[in-house]
């Protein structure tokens, strides 16, 4: 017979709390992504987007859902072709990123960059363009780098507005 020393009971499992899902948008939700990006807009990190922008480019966007069907953040990904001369084909431009305060923190934001990054390389981009007038930190632990608008593709950095000082950045693979 053998006897052993009895241990403590081990503390009940907590329940992991139910996992959010990311998922490309739907028309039908450009309401709640202008809301969700709004407090950003408000702060000067975003620029404007009208409802209808959103609706007729929802499926550029990737969301965060959370378990009860809100969304709790938001990342846009557009593909460019390449300009003539340039030695990548095909290019990719992540904008209107964004993660509701209640989740900020929680690593919202680097699922939404993981899964953003992951959609670019099965799509085929060789190279993705973003700007930011935050700290750009998140970007740069995921492999982004300090670039110019020079290195971009046209159309989108003719767009970007020189009075708000956002770092552009560049990611290759």
């Amino acid at each position: 017979m053998t006897t052993a020393t009895p241990r403590p009971a081990a503390p009940p499992l907590a329940l992991p709390a139910l996992t959010p899902s990311v998922r490309t948008a739907r028309p039908d939700e450009a309401p709640a992504l202008a809301a969700l990006s709004r407090p950003f807009v408000r702060s000067g990190a975003l620029r404007e987007r009208p409802v209808s922008l959103y609706a007729a480019h929802a499926a550029d966007f990737l969301v965060l859902e959370a378990s009860e069907g809100t969304l709790d953040g938001c990342v846009g990904l557009r593909a460019y072709p390449g300009d003539p001369g340039e030695a990548d084909a095909r290019a990719g431009v992540v904008y209107n990123f964004c993660v509701a305060a209640h989740r900020q923190g929680s690593g919202a934001g680097a699922g939404l960059l993981r899964a953003v990054l992951a959609t670019a390389h099965a799509r085929s981009l060789g190279v993705l363009y973003t700007a930011t007038t935050g700290s750009a930190g998140l970007f740069l632990r995921y492999g982004f780098t300090q670039t110019t608008a020079r290195q971009a593709p046209r159309s989108w950095a003719t767009s970007l507005d020189p009075r708000r000082n956002a770092h552009v950045l560049v990611r290759r693979w």
